[in-house]
């Protein structure tokens, strides 16, 4: 595994993938269980998988939460050692050096559900994916479906803007209590990470978004919301001031 700090050595090292089908596993780090699974993946459908780990301070509408977002490069690298070629781990400044100026906007999706509580954040996340998959020029993209509105904003912008990349939905890892696994979990009490799992089941159980609401603040969870689109149930809760979103098949 080699790990690029420097967007000029790695384009270096792109040149020399020419012909190689690549898969690539866009994060922002604190990696787990479920980001070895994307990794895996790519790894047996690919020649060669790129990881990049970069904790993007354009998608954070709130500056209190990306100072708390936990950074563990060291870890991160030890647990991707065995499936991921080539690590990126680029400075905000090289990936920025317009200072945000330039960026992607979708006008629809986007104002909606995590859109409508967290302003500006797809527009950070789509830029950043959009400057990634430039650099690295990937075959196929892997994200995971927890992050529902974020996959389908993504997969909208690669048609939209015509790009020569394969975007795989790989479904959702969870504990064994049904909690999807997050970077967020580690940031829970033991007592908020035991009531946590029942975030899953009230969406799951729950007979409409509306119940489910209901449920799951009287379980104590502040919530962000509920909402149902088509075959699927979204939601976002609080919990000790973390925030845990999730979804899943109706």
């Amino acid at each position: 595994m080699k790990v690029w700090r420097t967007l000029g050595d790695w384009r270096a090292a792109r040149g020399g993938l020419a012909g190689r089908s690549i898969g690539f596993v866009p994060t922002m780090g604190a990696l787990h269980a479920g980001h070895r699974t994307l990794l895996a993946r790519a790894s047996a459908e690919n020649d060669c998988v790129v990881l990049s780990i970069f904790v993007n301070p354009t998608q954070f509408n709130d500056p209190a939460d990306l100072a708390k977002y936990p950074r563990t490069l060291e870890a991160d690298l030890a647990l991707a050692a065995d499936l991921a070629d080539h690590v990126i781990v680029p400075e905000a400044a090289e990936l920025y050096p317009d200072n945000f100026n330039y960026r992607v906007t979708e006008d629809s999706l986007s104002r909606r559900l995590e859109g409508a509580h967290r302003p500006g954040h797809f527009d950070g996340v789509l830029t950043v994916v959009l400057k990634l998959l430039n650099l690295v020029q990937p075959t196929r993209a892997y994200f995971g479906e927890k992050d529902w509105q974020q996959l389908r904003l993504v997969e909208g912008m690669v048609r939209a803007l015509l790009l020569p990349v394969e975007i795989v939905a790989c479904p959702t890892e969870r504990e064994s209590d049904g909690l999807a696994l997050s970077s967020r979990n580690r940031r829970l009490s033991p007592v908020a990470r035991a009531q946590a799992g029942q975030f899953p089941r009230i969406l799951r159980s729950a007979a409409t978004a509306a119940a489910a609401m209901t449920e799951l603040s009287q379980s104590g969870f502040e919530v962000d919301y509920v909402a149902d689109e088509p075959g699927v149930r979204l939601g976002a809760i609080r919990t000790e001031n973390v925030r845990l979103i999730d979804n899943v098949r109706l």
